[in-house]
């Protein structure tokens, strides 16, 4: 199942705001990833502030008034203009990689980077 993350993301920008956001997406991954929730729904996305450790009562006023909805207009906007078309994107000097890729794909490009090898490949 898919469900619209545009809530989510808009309510991840007021995490980041609030000096939470890494906690904040950690959770939501989890929330979408393992347990299937749906990020649509605002009560899933107060709760998923509240193991964050955010005001889910201020995340839902957040959400209501889609306060953040002008900022992640411009983070799609500035995706587009780089090439960016799914998730996961990988971009490193310069270049980039759309989907999910093979670790050989990802290799050659940090190493076209300028990336050296760390050692051993396992």
């Amino acid at each position: 199942m898919t469900f619209n993350s545009r809530l989510a993301q808009e309510l991840g920008k007021w995490a980041e705001e609030q000096g939470r956001g890494d906690e904040f997406h950690l959770a939501a991954f989890r929330a979408y990833f393992a347990d299937g929730l749906n990020l649509a729904r605002i009560p899933v996305l107060t709760g998923i502030a509240r193991s964050a450790g955010l005001d889910p009562d201020e995340a839902q006023a957040v959400l209501e008034a889609r306060a953040f909805r002008e900022a992640v207009d411009r983070d799609w906007a500035r995706c587009r203009a780089s090439g960016i078309t799914a998730v996961p994107s990988f971009v490193a000097g310069g270049r980039i990689v759309v989907g999910a890729q093979p670790f050989e794909v990802l290799e050659q490009l940090v190493l076209a980077a300028g990336a050296g090898p760390r050692g051993p490949r396992h």
